[in-house]
């Protein structure tokens, strides 16, 4: 019997910052507000979202979406953030849902890659962030 390649399961956008000072940083209803607004710019549908601040500082805040999450982790003593947006389908772009966050937060150094999810391999691809030019 021969092998049925597997489907793809979606496309998942994880980025990690650094030199970010934003105020929204320490604010983790702030973050929840931000995941929400990238989400229906990414085209996504929120099912719930859920935030907590950490003491002294940090926060982290989630938001399920219909299509499957969106999230950030923050380290604002350190300028520091992980973000990810995960879709299924074709209807949202996790792209889009990771830029809007990377342009409200404007940090001054961002790495991130594209995976794609399922099929017969987990492949990364560099996503260059548009936003950031020369500095």
């Amino acid at each position: 019997m021969p092998l049925v390649p597997a489907p793809s399961l979606g496309r998942h956008v994880v980025a990690d910052v650094e030199q970010c000072f934003h105020p929204l940083l320490d604010d983790a209803a702030g973050l929840e507000l931000l995941l929400r607004d990238a989400a229906v710019a990414a085209g996504s549908t929120v099912l719930s979202g859920h935030h907590h601040r950490f003491e002294p500082h940090g926060a982290t805040a989630l938001c399920v979406l219909a299509e499957s999450h969106i999230s950030i982790h923050t380290w604002p003593e350190l300028g520091a953030a992980s973000l990810d947006a995960y879709t299924c389908g074709d209807q949202a772009d996790p792209v889009l849902a990771v830029d809007h966050v990377l342009r409200v937060l404007a940090p001054r150094v961002v790495r991130q890659v594209l995976l794609a999810r399922g099929g017969d391999s987990l492949v990364a691809t560099p996503v260059p962030w548009l936003a950031v030019t020369g500095g």
